[in-house]
């Protein structure tokens, strides 16, 4: 393949990884819209918390009092289904990737793509987040970690240019994948 043909297959690639961040953040925006649809008032993200393992200002984990989704199935349920967010993401990225540190690349860019319009695709559904200042779980894997939504959206901004380089870089796409 000459270099035009691997220029325009990088950029393909990288617009997959892009365009399949940018389903996957709507899908977990309208999933999460569900939830405080059926869960209403019960939802309570400065809800007490029985322990606190570290804070570090921006972002705390947590041991709340009850379950940040009220019901223990619930919960269950949607920690099971975050851990399957993180499969599907490092499937893609396997996909994508041309090695293992182009790969994890692959992953992050997926990742902050799909972290980035949640936010974007959850204000256009429910008018939530109002500001950066708003309090948001991020994950329950393995505690609860909660803080402001400028935290992920800041880091994901930032991982995003540092792995869309990384990804792009021509070197990584000079030799045959192996």
């Amino acid at each position: 393949m000459g270099t035009a043909g691997i220029s325009r297959a990088r950029w393909v690639r990288y617009g997959a990884v892009v365009a399949f961040g940018i389903g996957f953040g709507y899908v977990e925006a309208a999933v999460v819209h569900y939830l405080r649809l059926v869960l209403g008032p019960q939802l309570d993200y400065d809800a007490p918390v029985r322990r606190v393992y570290l804070d570090l200002g921006v972002i705390r984990f947590v041991d709340p009092v009850q379950p940040m989704l009220v019901d223990p199935d619930l919960a269950r349920a949607e920690t099971v289904r975050e851990a399957a967010t993180i499969l599907m993401l490092a499937a893609v990225a396997v996909l994508a990737g041309r090695g293992f540190w182009h790969g994890v690349a692959a992953f992050f860019i997926a990742f902050t793509v799909w972290d980035l319009t949640y936010y974007l695709f959850l204000r256009v559904l429910t008018g939530w987040p109002t500001s950066l200042a708003d309090t948001d779980v991020f994950f329950l894997i393995p505690v609860t970690w909660l803080g402001p939504v400028a935290t992920p959206v800041v880091a994901s901004a930032v991982v995003l240019a540092v792995s869309s380089w990384w990804y792009l870089r021509p070197v990584q796409w000079a030799h045959p994948t192996s």
